[in-house]
């Protein structure tokens, strides 16, 4: 599962609620809940930065996800800046999926 690093947990919430707004195109699941981001940082007291990845590095998705995710991010009341790094390592993997997005793509 991924990886929380802020201690604001109301905030952290909210962060968590805004990426599961964002969904990876070709999957009918979350971006969160997929495992596709790795890490949530604050950075000073209103940006965070996220660690994400994707499930494949040739995703046609590459090029618009980091945007995707800083909007949506950005949207949370008291962030006023989102950085997105993509990253490839570790790889993604299917052990990193939420329970609930295993039983919604019914791979449990």
């Amino acid at each position: 599962m991924s990886a929380v690093l802020m201690d604001d947990e109301v905030l952290v919430e909210q962060v968590i609620d805004a990426l599961k707004t964002v969904f990876d195109p070709e999957i009918p699941t979350n971006i969160y809940d997929l495992g596709l981001i790795y890490a949530i940082d604050r950075i000073g007291s209103t940006a965070v930065s996220i660690r994400m990845t994707l499930t494949a590095p040739g995703c046609p998705v590459a090029g618009t996800m980091p945007g995707m995710v800083q909007s949506a991010v950005e949207k949370v009341e008291g962030i006023t800046h989102c950085e997105v790094e993509l990253v490839w390592s570790p790889p993604w993997d299917k052990s990193r999926m939420s329970d609930e997005a295993m039983l919604e793509l019914g791979l449990m």
